[in-house]
């Protein structure tokens, strides 16, 4: 536990990636089995305790800590495990720290009832930096700025293996990853997936530029349209059927209509989508069924699932991705025309001849509220990641609001003594006439690192209220805030929703009144 604590003390405080890929890899490569399967499985999101800790540590500390003192530290600080290692009375225990592995596998097998003990020992036999560390662990929440994708990399990095290899066998794994690691070292040959509904990685586009768009020779290219959906994975091998998102996360369970409809054999990449009537319902439509582990009927009859497909990795035992896209685009539809899936259809093919025509379809496409446009090298194979000159994402340009700043909360890791996740609103009209605002997104990102220095010192000098760890502000500064599009929603006071909702700049400038009201983001709803 001392290592894997001081490995995320580290990486917490490194803002360097090649800094914190060598402190992964060497991690990797001196800690022993089964601790850094462990470890890896925490930094990728791959451990999971169904248990009930922030209530468990809340009970813990009632007989500790004063409970005015820990709700004060807690909004000063932050962070709650970093509150409860500080806060934790210390004891002179000469018991070694426990290992990680025998944490994980002790909670693992252990009945509820016994979890607190078990805990109040171990952050008895820790220091600060270990309390902090196990219950970062125990609830998930890491956040020192590490991606599954870069511990992966790190692996690569150790082991000399290619990420690509690595990440055709990941999800065919489970922690500790005794067999990856055996492979990685060379000491035993990779891991075996073949013939399982294990996720491929995909696939990945570049965001076309000017110079880049004017190089593209029509003949070499074709088009398909960009839908306002996720991407996804369906994979049915072995008898199992399988519903990847675009990191590998199974969300089979939210989508069982599409899932059952699957043949056997056979690795899609598409678009999941709410379709009715042959029409592709609103993307706040699609987020009702999203991050579910089931899906009741009634759900199922007025959201239902749809895969709008791309691409055919594999048929049968056939690995298809080395084909070039035209060839493996014609497999695909001469496979779904035999098999004709439900709640399933092919993407459309653009043909072009210009640049001037796909010009034309890429400014018509907001009006038809479709994303915009993918452009794909007709010879171009399926590459996994993000391989330069095969495809591009040419995404229409984004919108754009004045909105008002309304509420602030702190950040987490690096971010906890800054306030800088922000709520912003848009006038409306009251019965009364007067305007108020109401929220209609929040954002924390979209500014630099001196932005956010002085964000923080205009919440602390403008706060009207608080509540726990969040500021009310007074409504005087204006964000002008980029977003893909505005749905409607029953579930905000303002019944409108933002996608991907980003700060695009600060309007220091810009008197609050002048700001855009509520009237101007339901004009944009695409129904």
């Amino acid at each position: 536990m001392k290592a894997f604590a001081a490995l995320l003390d580290r990486l917490a405080y490194t803002p360097s990636r090649n800094d914190k890929l060598k402190l992964m890899a060497d991690y990797f490569a001196s800690a022993p089995d089964p601790d850094r399967g462990y470890a890896l499985a925490a930094l990728t999101d791959g451990l999971f305790f169904r248990v009930p800790f922030r209530r468990i540590f809340a009970e813990m500390l009632e007989t500790r800590v004063d409970p005015v003192l820990f709700r004060l530290s807690r909004d000063y600080v932050g962070d709650t495990a970093e509150t409860i290692s500080l806060l934790w009375p210390a004891r002179k225990d000469d018991a070694p720290p426990p290992r990680l592995a025998d944490v994980v596998e002790a909670v693992q097998a252990a009945d509820k009832s016994e979890i607190p003990v078990l805990l109040a020992g171990w952050l008895d036999r820790l220091d600060a930096t270990g309390r902090w560390a196990l219950l970062k662990l125990l609830t998930g929440a890491l956040r020192v700025g590490v991606s599954a994708r870069l511990a992966k990399t790190a692996l690569a990095q150790w082991s000399g293996k290619p990420l690509a290899e690595i990440e055709e066998v990941w999800h065919g794994l489970a922690p500790p990853y005794a067999a990856l690691f055996a492979w990685l070292a060379g000491d035993a040959p990779p891991p075996d997936t073949a013939g399982k509904a294990v996720f491929r990685p995909l696939m990945l586009s570049h965001a076309i530029e000017d110079r880049e768009l004017t190089g593209i020779t029509p003949a070499d290219f074709v088009a398909e349209w960009k839908w306002d959906g996720i991407r996804v994975q369906a994979s049915h091998h072995g008898g199992e059927k399988r519903l990847f998102s675009r990191t590998g996360d199974d969300i089979s369970g939210a989508f069982p209509d599409v899932v059952e409809a699957l043949p056997e054999g056979v690795v899609l990449d598409g678009e999941l989508l709410v379709m009715r009537g042959g029409e592709v319902a609103p993307f706040n439509d699609l987020q009702q069924r999203l991050n579910r582990k089931t899906v009741s009927a009634s759900m199922l009859k007025s959201h239902p699932g749809h895969i709008r497909l791309y691409d055919l990795l594999f048929e049968g035992d056939e690995d298809l991705r080395g084909l070039p896209f035209e060839d493996r685009r014609a497999r695909l539809e001469a496979w779904h025309a035999e098999h004709i899936p439900q709640h399933t259809d092919v993407s459309d093919i653009i043909d072009f001849t210009s640049i001037s025509e796909l010009e034309s379809l890429w400014a018509g496409a907001r009006e038809t509220g479709i994303e915009g446009l993918m452009l794909k090298r007709r010879d171009s194979p399926y590459i996994a990641g993000r391989p330069k000159g095969h495809w591009y994402k040419w995404k229409r340009a984004p919108q754009m609001i004045d909105a008002v700043l309304m509420y602030a909360q702190r950040g987490s890791g690096k971010r906890s003594s800054y306030y800088s996740d922000y709520t912003f609103g848009a006038w409306r009209a009251t019965k009364t006439g007067e305007p108020e605002l109401v929220p209609v997104g929040k954002s924390y990102f979209g500014f630099t690192d001196e932005e956010l220095k002085q964000l923080d010192s205009f919440v602390r000098s403008h706060t009207v209220d608080s509540f726990g760890p969040v500021r009310q502000v007074e409504p005087k500064l204006v964000f002008e805030v980029a977003f893909d599009s505005v749905h409607r929603s029953a579930r905000h006071k303002s019944g409108v929703a933002m996608r991907f909702p980003r700060i695009h700049r600060i309007r220091w400038d810009k008197p609050a009144e002048e700001a855009d009201r509520l009237e101007t983001l339901t004009g944009l709803i695409v129904d």
